[in-house]
């Protein structure tokens, strides 16, 4: 099978000859391919050559145009820092709705406008061009609650949750909008699944998720799937109190960072539930050996059960070796 139709066939419930193998990987990609990641971040075409170059490294199923969160914020106006060799970042302190009437002044980009949208978007095309007969090419965009959170600053919008419900609600509704039209454009451009990454939610409560982002993430990755695309939902840090919900988004694989356990998603999910994950980053992949790699993922396998793709907590650190790269690739190709 080629890395696409594993990907597929495990999407759809059938056999697939081994398991998919999804790991994020951004710095690494960027250092296997020897550059340095405010290009990788800056230009498609450096992003396009360093995710392919990981992926045929590695044997990855994939390859992405994940990079960076401030790529709709800074079509928007927010302001970045930028960095030679670090992701860039949002200046929180000068975020750019640091006043909420300024919510009703911004209008959707267009991101086949010149800016940082239509950079992604060239990415996922190079991608599609390069990789998209033999892998899927995964588009990303930002979900409701961390894309509120980058134009509103993190704090302040969990301020806003209790001090000014509607508001939030205005502010989820802009950002589904943009999402909705960012991924339309990467779908058009050749992308077969998007990710959406929610960071954010994660650091709020179930009544809150399930009162405010749950029907955000509901409505976008409802929107995709009539864009005829399939969905994978990241979000990063511990989910264990939102996890039964966020296995009600629709998405079709849901990413289990490291402090969630397998076992209890599954439980919350159900079987059919795709899962990704879930070792740590840090401590199992990049700290870790060969042996002690394959040995937390065989145990991720043994609680996540078939509905299962290989990877990490979250991003593949910049730093991990080499070879505990080619211990996930081996375990994924020796089981499913």
């Amino acid at each position: 099978m080629t890395g696409k139709e594993r990907i597929l066939a495990k999407l759809r419930g059938e056999a697939c000859d081994s398991l998919p193998l999804m790991p994020i990987t951004m710095m690494l990609a960027a250092d296997v391919a020897g550059v340095r990641y405010g290009d990788y971040a800056r230009d498609h075409r450096v992003l396009a050559d360093a995710q392919v170059a990981v992926a045929d490294r590695f044997g990855f199923d994939y390859v992405s145009a994940i990079s960076d969160p401030a790529r709709e914020a800074s079509d928007l106006g927010a302001t970045v820092a930028w960095f030679d060799d670090q992701p860039p970042a949002i200046v929180e302190s000068r975020a750019l709705l640091d006043e909420k009437s300024k919510l009703a002044g911004l209008s959707l980009p267009d991101p086949a406008a010149p800016g940082r949208m239509r950079d992604r978007v060239e990415a996922v095309r190079l991608l599609a061009e390069r990789s998209g007969a033999t892998r899927i090419v995964e588009g990303w965009v930002e979900g409701p609650c961390a894309m509120s959170a980058d134009l509103r600053g993190l704090n302040t919008l969990m301020l806003d949750f209790s001090d000014d419900p509607s508001f939030v609600e205005a502010l989820f509704d802009f950002t589904v909008r943009m999402e909705i039209e960012f991924a339309r454009a990467q779908i058009e451009a050749g992308a077969t699944l998007i990710g959406v990454g929610d960071a954010a939610a994660s650091l709020i409560g179930p009544k809150l998720y399930a009162r405010y982002v749950l029907p955000g993430e509901q409505r976008l990755i409802a929107a995709i799937h009539g864009l005829f695309a399939p969905v994978r939902l990241h979000i990063c840090g511990n989910i264990t109190r939102i996890v039964e919900d966020i296995g009600r988004t629709g998405a079709e694989i849901v990413d289990v960072d490291f402090p969630t356990p397998l076992s209890h998603a599954r439980r919350a999910m159900g079987d059919a539930q795709v899962l990704l994950g879930n070792i740590d980053p840090v401590r199992d992949l990049r700290d870790g050996t060969p042996a002690s790699v394959e040995a937390a993922l065989e145990e991720c396998y043994r609680q996540a059960g078939p509905a299962y793709i290989c990877g990490a907590g979250c991003e593949a650190p910049r730093g991990t070796p080499h070879a505990n790269m080619e211990a996930m690739a081996r375990f994924a190709r020796s089981h499913g």
